[in-house]
Order: structure tokens, then sequence, then C-alpha cells
């Protein structure tokens, strides 16, 4: 999921989050883009297979991953609310998900293995314990032999698993294909469509409808793209292999406990490679502790009844830590000189602070003179576009840990509550090919700086450690990537 969640954090990140796995899912099936289908009401329905158009090529991103993601701090004492968000949220009274109670669902995973990792195990010996520990941990030997008997690995989700060309991409080049013009406008459709589950949410749970249809359509395009995959076969397959097989061992077992609880049959569960549950794509786990039954009719429905979908992903941001009535990014102009080496994810400052610098609103106008605290998001260095990206922006890399996917989907909620399309910045911004990137990578390792897997995904940890080599050199200290940097590397 990434529903999960830029744009998605001992300070935000310490250690840094990466270009990387997405924290709340297993990976992204991204629906259509530019074709997606106008927005028609939902009727109710039974989960079945869907026969939506092939969603794009979606890769997932995993090169640096940090241990934990600290909690937001703790607001200051008059922090002006947000012009679209209510007054005062009440405490929720919805129903309670049941949770697995086994597995965190907040922070960040553990690391995965190596892209070129080896599973030197077989496949009957791995399954043979797997039901053991299954077993012993409580869920019934009926439903794992009934479930699991004939499956076999999918070698086309191993492929998928180990792919990442989608997120070696340049911000403006990534959100210009994701945060579209139809993406906005079927967002603002779903919350017109929606308007009484919508405020119901945002009085419970304090969450903006544009964030939680930012995250919808990026995920399935409304349902359009969630993917047609046996999520069994997918999890099972994600749990044998070398590369995340501890993480997805948990999956596997939630979904088996959902199962078993009669949420749904293996039949019934069709989704996306990466073995997420619907529109907005729930790893089990997720789902065992998130879902509720928002409409009241006895069960989650996160396939085909927006109620559901909506009361469950506003009650998984919360459980995140989304602290109602504040922003959670804005795009801002930022002065030809200014501390550049303070545009960090990791450093917060008050936004009189930035305001001082001299950073304004993106119109010119000033920022609040006031102590809510930002750190400034330069996602395309210092010539590209600017955001102040608030405390509610460690959601988004809960949500996903790709900065691109985080920054992108928290931008396309602005434009959802009515922000006008970003500004651009310079032309002919520099960007790194992969290659390049790579080598950047390797250059950084070689000086003794923790970049992760060298993959070519310019994320958090890599960008740090730019940052130290940018004041190195005596180089403005905006963490972005550049060719100038890469020559100074190469010449020691």
């Amino acid at each position: 999921m990434r529903f999960a969640p830029l744009l998605a954090a001992a300070a935000l990140l310490a250690p840094i989050l990466a270009e990387a796995t997405p924290a709340a899912a297993g990976g992204i099936e991204f629906g259509p883009v530019h074709d997606a289908p106008k927005v028609k009401p939902q009727k109710k329905k039974a989960p079945a297979v869907q026969t939506a158009p092939a969603p794009l090529p979606g890769d997932t991103p995993e090169a640096e991953t940090a241990a934990t993601v600290p909690p937001a701090a703790a607001p200051p004492p008059e922090a002006p609310p947000s012009a679209a968000t209510p007054a005062a949220v009440q405490t929720p009274a919805v129903p309670q998900a049941s949770g697995a109670g086994r597995v965190s669902t907040k922070g960040i995973p553990p690391p995965p293995a190596p892209r070129n990792c080896k599973t030197t195990w077989t496949y009957e010996s791995w399954l043979r314990d797997f039901k053991q520990e299954a077993a012993a941990e409580g869920i019934s030997p009926r439903v794992i032999n009934a479930t699991l008997a004939g499956m076999t690995p999918d070698q086309s989700v191993i492929s998928r698993d180990r792919r990442q060309g989608f997120f070696a991409q340049s911000f403006l080049d990534f959100s210009a294909k994701l945060a579209t013009p139809n993406r906005v406008q079927n967002g603002r459709a779903q919350i017109e469509q929606n308007r009484a589950t919508f405020d119901r949410a945002v009085k419970e749970f304090g969450v903006h409808p544009a964030v939680i249809t930012g995250f919808w359509a990026l995920e399935s395009d409304f349902g359009a793209g969630m993917g047609k995959l046996p999520i069994m076969r997918s999890l099972l397959t994600l749990a044998y292999d070398c590369r995340r097989g501890p993480r997805f061992r948990d999956e596997l077992k939630a979904a088996l406990r959902i199962i078993e609880r009669g949420d749904m049959t293996p039949s019934t569960m069709i989704g996306s490679w990466a073995g997420e549950i619907g529109q907005t794509q729930f790893l089990p786990t997720r789902y065992l502790e998130h879902a509720i039954d928002y409409d009241g009719d006895g069960r989650p429905d996160l396939f085909a009844n927006p109620t559901d979908i909506i009361g469950t992903t506003a009650n998984y941001m919360v459980h995140l830590g989304w602290r109602a009535n504040e922003p959670w990014i804005e795009e801002v102009r930022v002065p030809a000189e200014m501390p550049w080496d303070q545009s960090d994810l990791t450093i917060k400052h008050p936004r009189s602070q930035w305001a001082a610098w001299g950073v304004t609103k993106r119109d010119g106008e000033p920022l609040d003179n006031d102590a809510l605290a930002a750190s400034l998001l330069l996602p395309m260095g210092r010539f590209g576009p600017a955001f102040l990206a608030y405390p509610n922006f460690d959601v988004y890399l809960q949500w996903n840990q790709s900065l691109n996917y985080a920054t992108t989907a928290a931008y396309l909620a602005t434009r959802i509550d009515g922000a006008p399309a970003m500004r651009r910045g310079r032309e002919g911004i520099p960007f790194l090919s992969i290659d390049e990137a790579k080598e950047l990578q390797r250059l950084l390792t070689a000086r003794g700086y923790d970049v992760g897997e060298i993959d070519g995904l310019i994320g958090l940890k890599s960008r740090q450690a730019i940052k130290a080599m940018q004041l190195k050199f005596k180089l403005p200290a905006d963490s972005y990537p550049t060719p100038e940097l890469l020559s100074a590397l190469r010449r020691g």
C-alpha cells in the first residue's frame, strides 16, 4: 500500500529512508494513467476477480531502508489548522478492526536481501517448515492445507520483485506520469460522490478527503487497476524467495487468518503481484489490523465498497501518526541563496525560520509566521520544485518509502484539494542516468558512506551522503546528485 504512504523517516529518518521497499506494501501496481475510466457510482458487491485493464508496469524500489520512523514532533502550541480541514476532530466511534496482534504495521520493515540473492533451499522443505510454523501459531491445519494444496511459486512474481526501472526516474518525470489531470479530476469526483462518507471520516479521523483519494488514485485508479493475480500464490512466492522471505512469511500467515476468519476465500483474493488487497492495496497484516466495516454490514470489503475503503484508509493513516487539522506538503519558492544544507528531511524548522531565510509561498506571498515545524524538500535540487514537508509527510514515507512516490502522492493530494500545478523550475535540470547513479553510489561507498544497495536509486541515504560530499567540495549542499558532484568524486 503505499496505502498505505512523500511525499513515505531520529530525526524523520535516522538511519535515513530510501527510494526503497514500500513500507506498507510489497510493491506498486499502478492502474491506467492517461486513460483511466471516468468515475462511476460503485455498487457494493462481493469481491470478485477483477477484469480491469492491465495495470502499467510497476517496480518495487528496494535500496535504502531505515530501522525506525520516530514519532512526529509534538505540535507547536498554536499551530494553525489547514484551511481545508475541520477545527476539531472527535474521537473515532467506528467499528474496530480485528487485529492479528502479531506483526507491527507501523514503521519501516527490515531491509531486504540484495536483488541478486539466491534461494538455496528447496520449495518442498520450505513449505513443510512453513506449515508447521503456521500451525504452531494457531492457524487451522485444515485451512493451511486446503489453501496451499498444489500451490507452487510464480517465477514472474520473483522477476517483478527484482525490477527497479520505474523508480529510476527523476521526480519530474515520475510525477508527470502519475499525478495526472485525469487523476485529479477523478479524485475530486470521488469526493463529491462519497461526500457523506468523507465528511464522517474527517469528523472521526481528521484525515483530509484529498489525502485519501490521492492514495486511492495512485494505488488502483479507484479500482480499475487492482491487479488480476491470485494473492495467495503471490504471497507464497515472496515468502519462499530469499529476498523478502521473513517479511512475507508474516503476510502469508495473515492471509491464511483472513481466510480462516471468513472474510475472503482464496478464489476471491485477487490482486497485485505483491500480494496486496483491495483498492488502496493493503497487505494482509494491514488488513487484519486496520480494515473496518465502516458501513456496518458485517464485514469490511476493500474490493468494491467505497465506504469501507474510505474508513479503512483513514483508520490506518491515524495509526501511522496522521495529525488532524495540519497540512502535509506545500509548494514554496526558494531564494537564489540560502543555507542549502538545511534542505533535508531530517531537519525541521518553524515556518517562521524558513520565512526568515527568504522562502515564500508559491505565489510569492509571505509564509505564515508561526511555529509549525517543516522540512524543506527539494526533490530536484535547488533549481527544481520546492516544498515544505510538514509532520504529516512522515505518514507518506511510512506508506511507501520511495521518496518519489511519497512526494508525488502528497503533491497529487494538494492538486485534488485545489492547488495549481507545481512550478517545474529551471529548464534542463541535470539528471544522472541509472549507470551514473550507480557509479555515484559506488564512489560514495568507497568513501565510507552507507548508501544501501548500489542500484541507481537515489534515496534518502544516498542524499545524506551526497550532502556531506557537497559540503566537503564546497558545493551548494542541496542533497541533489549532479554531474558536477560525480566529476568531483571521480577526481577524488
